[in-house]
């Protein structure tokens, strides 16, 4: 375990950056979300959740994936590079490494995505223990601990001091690096932490919601029900939820004129959305109830059937705090829970 004091963390920060691109929380216009570390930036720690998860390091919200050039007859394609050198993505909460993780079964899977892979290759995820979490969230639902986030090296923040504990060879690496900068210390203080944010989590209200009857053999039972046409309704399709999402994975691919060349692209889409896959026939899913149901059976119901038992939630509680329709996952799992009492 080593530690460095919060009044140092600019100096981390630095010699970090020195060798490699830093991503973290940075406040602008009042709004903290990821973003590349520069000298003047508002790093902002203290907010537990970014509006936008950490997703877009190894997913970006859009991205170049090759150009195409005419020059007469001839036709060339220049495909995009691919990420060669490390970065570092500090602070995300356990909820946002498990959707990393989430996203990997996604883009890691034959055939797999190169452009995500050589991101999650090069990227070193420097976690950050949640020390107050708030009524929205219920990761512990999912087995994920908010204590002890997943990582290449896991942090945990006091008044004082920033706590480092390295723990896959990456983290050893990146704590190689930064050496001079940290100092030995006991687990103490973080022992304590863990246990007052356990306490705390312990009295969030959905932090034990139930998932009873969620799993891949539920499909035709949860399919079927007649509650997705009461639950639906106050959706206003507007796709904030799937923007938000740390594991969304849903996109599109698109075509761009820039006077030079074609350039194909790809862009998160969402499948609230009604112009979502569609085809020269039409839309598969042709109603907003089933564009809504989507969303949720595959979260809770197709993909653990086809992910070991693996949920594509991880009780980030974003959408709890951004549908602007108070719609989101709990209130389905809740919805579906009272039918069965």
């Amino acid at each position: 375990m080593k530690k460095i004091a919060i009044t140092k963390l600019n100096d981390l920060y630095a010699a970090i950056a020195q060798n490699q691109s830093l991503l973290l929380p940075i406040k602008r216009a009042g709004q903290t979300n990821f973003g590349i570390w520069t000298e003047d930036a508002e790093v902002d720690l203290q907010t537990l959740k970014t509006v936008k998860s950490a997703k877009d390091a190894f997913f970006p919200q859009s991205e170049n994936l090759y150009t195409c050039y005419k020059d007469g007859k001839k036709i060339s394609i220049a495909p995009e590079k691919l990420q060669e050198e490390s970065f570092v993505v500090f602070g995300m909460k356990g909820c946002d490494v498990r959707g990393a993780m989430v996203l990997d079964k996604v883009f890691l899977a034959n055939p797999v995505d190169n452009y995500y892979a050589a991101r999650r290759e090069h990227g070193i995820i420097v976690s950050l223990a949640c020390s107050q979490p708030e009524e929205s969230c219920f990761c512990k639902a999912f087995g994920i601990d908010c204590a002890e986030p997943e990582g290449d090296v896991v942090t945990w923040l006091t008044a004082d001091y920033l706590y480092w504990k390295p723990v896959t060879e990456k983290g050893e690496a990146l704590t190689a690096q930064v050496a001079d900068l940290l100092e030995d210390a006991d687990d103490k203080a973080v022992s304590e932490q863990k246990a007052a944010i356990a306490a705390t989590v312990e009295k969030l209200p959905y932090a034990n919601i139930s998932l009873e009857g969620w799993n891949g053999d539920a499909l035709k039972e949860k399919f079927d029900s007649p509650l997705w046409e009461q639950l639906y309704k106050p959706c206003l399709a507007c796709g904030t939820c799937t923007f938000v999402c740390p594991t969304c994975q849903c996109y599109d691919i698109k075509d761009y004129d820039t006077g030079n060349g074609i350039q194909r692209y790809r862009c998160w889409d969402s499948c609230m959305y009604s112009d979502f896959t569609m085809m020269a026939h039409g839309n598969n899913r042709n109603s907003q109830m089933q564009r809504f149901r989507q969303r949720f059976m595959h979260k809770l119901v197709y993909f653990p059937a086809n992910n070991d038992g693996m949920y594509s939630c991880v009780g980030c509680g974003r959408c709890v705090d951004k549908c602007p329709s108070h719609l989101n996952i709990l209130k389905v799992i809740k919805a579906f829970g009272k039918e069965g009492k």
